[in-house]
């Protein structure tokens, strides 16, 4: 079955005025290769989001951020961002392989609520943020921690830590129109079969909405926009053969092999 983008006609409008290829006449701007887009299909339909940016919120749940060595008390929301290409989509009822990156010996999850915005704009209010809200689905903010920490300890960017290939494994997305909003719910994380990380969404710092309002402070944002919204404490290592399960209420769990 092919599938279709639900925001094709933006999307090609946008990368039309990027290149300078609009339909204005016989001559259109060509590019030297092809780059393939990111894309996560929507459950239940032959739909496709299209991936624009992925805003991730860092030390959002209380007890992580005190043992990342922070105090949440008078911490404001800070995000960072990961390549769209570090997308891996992992279908609900599989498991998939994922691959344990170079350069690091210490490789960490992090179960985290995606939000993903359908309805663009700038300085949004809270009290409307979530109108902004396509769907959701949850997804893995895997982590190369010994590398974030080396970076942090030089005050160096630590983009090496967090955004390299397949970092961001996601499960399909469920539109808000069938499920309703996320703001309370157990989520969890096992690996093996042990269960690491264990919370409720209602125990987030900064809600979703929240988040919406203050990304748009800094960012406009627009239709395709992902949000990893944080994740609980007990993050933790993994190696080559663990299997990983996340879990979050309403949702189907999304599971991957570390290979």
């Amino acid at each position: 079955m092919q599938r279709r983008n639900f925001f094709q006609g933006t999307a090609v409008a946008a990368a039309a005025a990027v290149t300078g290829c609009a339909a204005s006449g016989p001559q259109q701007a060509r590019t030297p290769f092809s780059v393939p887009g990111t894309y996560i299909p929507v459950a239940g339909s032959d739909q496709l989001f299209p991936v624009r940016r992925i805003y991730c919120i860092g030390r959002n749940y209380a007890a992580h951020a005190r043992e990342m060595g922070s105090d949440p008390s008078r911490e404001p929301p800070f995000f960072f961002q990961k390549p769209t290409d570090a997308i891996q989509f992992v279908a609900v009822g599989t498991m998939p392989d994922h691959p344990y990156p170079p350069l690091t010996k210490n490789y960490h999850y992090e179960a985290e609520l995606v939000a993903a915005i359908g309805k663009g704009g700038r300085d949004i209010p809270v009290a409307r943020a979530l109108e902004h809200v396509w769907g959701y689905t949850l997804g893995l903010d895997m982590t190369r921690r010994d590398l974030q920490r080396a970076m942090g300890d030089q005050k160096k960017p630590w983009e090496i830590g967090k955004s390299f290939d397949r970092s961001a494994p996601i499960g399909p997305l469920h539109p808000v129109a069938q499920t309703g909003h996320f703001t309370k719910g157990a989520i969890w994380l096992k690996v093996n079969g042990q269960l690491k990380q264990n919370a409720d969404l209602n125990q987030m710092i900064w809600s979703v909405a929240e988040q919406v309002s203050k990304l748009s402070e800094a960012f406009e944002l627009v239709p395709g926009d992902i949000i990893y919204s944080g994740t609980p404490e007990n993050v933790g290592p993994v190696v080559r053969g663990d299997v990983i399960e996340m879990h979050i209420d309403g949702l189907p769990n999304l599971s991957v092999k570390v290979v």
